[in-house]
């Protein structure tokens, strides 16, 4: 087994999902080529660099990420920074002929997603995306089914994306909510997640008609910033600027085969938790899970048609990569653990074995459909993707 030295740019809690997927990897899968190991971290905020390398073995810290780059002990960057820092870094570390497993939605606009995608083109690089939930074996057991027709030929599917971190009018104005450092809110926070899935599931999107809405057009500012941080809008010292971006997206769109899907997104639903969702009907029967129960996948299928009953099955051995984590049937895996699924792909790809990760191809895709509901929602009208 050769190591294989790793850094991280964003000591935020998505870099600590990534350090601890990139030390899992030797729990669950003995076989592995490579093994990596954390050498350096980057980040602008001392405080959060120092921390991050206090909990995965006193890694080198960088203020500035180009220096963690220029380290030769890194061979792959694992980039989780805001989204306005993804075309920029991305391109450098494929320039900097280092493999690259990026968080999405990789950018603010498609051309920055085309722009990573081809310097880690041109490089001969491996680049993956961090659509995690294409990953999670109840989501692999219901693409197994439709493929292999048996809820017959797909009719129509939905997907939503509904969240709260956004729902209090005193969540602080962070840079999510600014359109030339967050792009447009929740499209690329959650709903690219919902392209991805459709993608996945059912086939690429065709066209579209998509609305857009801002709920709490104006938040506090304040130096707390955090994902879930909110303060006293009461307080008469507290000033408020502008939100610039969404807040809630529904798109209607044609798929390529003819299917119809909605993707509908939402970060400031009050009473929603991560209620993320995806179904798809098909002329004998249906597929439909629920990331709040993500072993348990609900089933419909037969000849019974009216009246047909839906079951709840359990993941199990033969789901995905189910059995690396779990023996048996009906054993709960969590978020994390897609994560070190996708560390997996990403170090297999690297090692020169195929493997079926999400790809900047795929990141362009979701770019290219945000990018179309935004497009619609201004001229009111379908917009044909490329």
């Amino acid at each position: 087994m050769t190591t294989f030295g790793v850094g991280v740019i964003g000591a935020g809690w998505m870099g600590h999902v990534h350090a601890r997927a990139y030390q899992r990897l030797n729990h669950h899968w003995r076989d592995l080529d490579i093994r990596p190991e954390i050498k350096a971290v980057a980040d602008a905020n001392e405080s959060a660099a120092n921390d991050f390398a206090a909990a995965h073995g006193q890694v080198a810290t960088y203020s500035d990420w180009r220096e963690l780059l220029a380290d030769p002990q890194i061979k792959a960057v694992s980039v989780t920074a805001p989204n306005f820092l993804h075309r920029e870094i991305g391109v450098a570390v494929a320039e900097a002929g280092k493999h690259l497993w990026i968080e999405k939605p990789v950018g603010l606009t498609p051309a920055d997603a085309i722009a990573v995608r081809d310097a880690v083109n041109n490089a001969g690089l491996v680049g993956a995306v961090g659509f995690n939930y294409r990953l999670v074996p109840a989501v692999a057991r219901a693409q197994r089914l439709i493929q292999g027709g048996e809820i017959g030929v797909v009719t129509h599917a939905r997907v939503q994306l509904f969240t709260d971190y956004a729902a209090h009018p005193g969540s602080p104005l962070s840079w999510r909510y600014d359109l030339d450092r967050g792009g447009h809110g929740v499209l690329g926070d959650l709903a690219s997640h919902g392209v991805d899935l459709l993608r996945f599931l059912v086939g690429d999107i065709d066209s579209l008609v998509a609305r857009t809405a801002v709920h709490i057009p104006q938040r506090p500012i304040a130096q707390a910033q955090g994902h879930y941080s909110v303060i006293d809008i009461d307080d008469p010292g507290v000033s408020f600027g502008t939100v610039e971006n969404e807040d809630y997206v529904v798109a209607l769109c044609q798929l390529g085969n003819g299917v119809l899907g909605v993707c509908e997104a939402n970060r400031a639903a009050v009473g929603e938790q991560n209620n993320y969702a995806v179904e798809v009907h098909g002329t004998r029967g249906l597929v439909r899970w629920d990331f709040r129960r993500p072993g348990e996948l609900h089933v419909s299928k037969g000849t019974e048609y009216a009246g047909q009953p839906t079951t709840t099955v359990f993941s199990e051995p033969g789901d995905g990569e189910y059995s690396a984590f779990q023996p048996g049937a009906g054993i709960a895996m969590g978020y994390d653990d897609t994560k070190v699924i996708e560390a997996r792909n990403f170090i297999k790809a690297i090692s020169g074995q195929s493997q079926d990760i999400a790809t900047l191809d795929d990141a362009v895709a979701s770019a290219q459909a945000l990018a179309a509901m935004v497009t619609s929602n201004e001229s009111g009208k379908w917009v044909q993707l490329s």
